[in-house]
C-alpha cells in the first residue's frame, strides 16, 4: 500500500471513463476549487456513503516555541475542517489487516 497522488487518480479516472487526462484533471481541479469555496463560506460538504467535510472551531490554547519554552504564545479560536467518514468507508477501512498500517497512517 502507498500514498496515492492526484496524478494517479486522474490517470485511473481517465482509464475508467475514456476521457483524456487533461479533461479529468480540469474536472478534479474544479471539484477541489468548489469544495474550497463552499467550505470557506461556512458550508459542510456531505457525500453519502463516503463521509462529510465539516467545519469545527478549534478552541484557543497556549502554545510554546520549542526554542524558547518559557515564552507562551496565545493561539486564538480558529475554524478547521474535519472529515467524518461515512459508515461504508469506515467498514471498508476496518477490514484492512492492521499489520499493513504503520503508526503515521501510511501503509507498509
Amino acid at each position: 500500500m502507498a500514498t496515492i497522488t492526484k496524478r494517479e487518480i486522474v490517470s485511473d479516472l481517465s482509464d475508467a471513463t475514456g476521457m483524456t487526462q487533461t479533461e479529468i484533471a480540469n474536472v478534479v481541479e474544479r471539484f477541489i476549487e468548489l469544495m474550497r469555496q463552499q467550505l470557506s463560506k461556512g458550508n459542510d460538504i456531505t457525500f453519502r456513503t463516503f463521509g462529510t467535510f465539516e467545519l469545527r472551531v478549534a478552541k484557543a490554547k497556549v502554545g510554546r516555541n520549542p526554542n524558547r519554552p518559557q515564552a507562551e504564545v496565545k493561539i486564538p479560536d480558529r475554524c478547521v475542517v474535519r472529515f467524518k467518514p461515512g459508515k461504508e468507508l469506515k467498514d471498508a477501512v476496518a477490514s484492512l489487516p492492521t499489520n499493513q498500517i504503520t503508526g503515521n497512517g501510511a501503509a507498509q
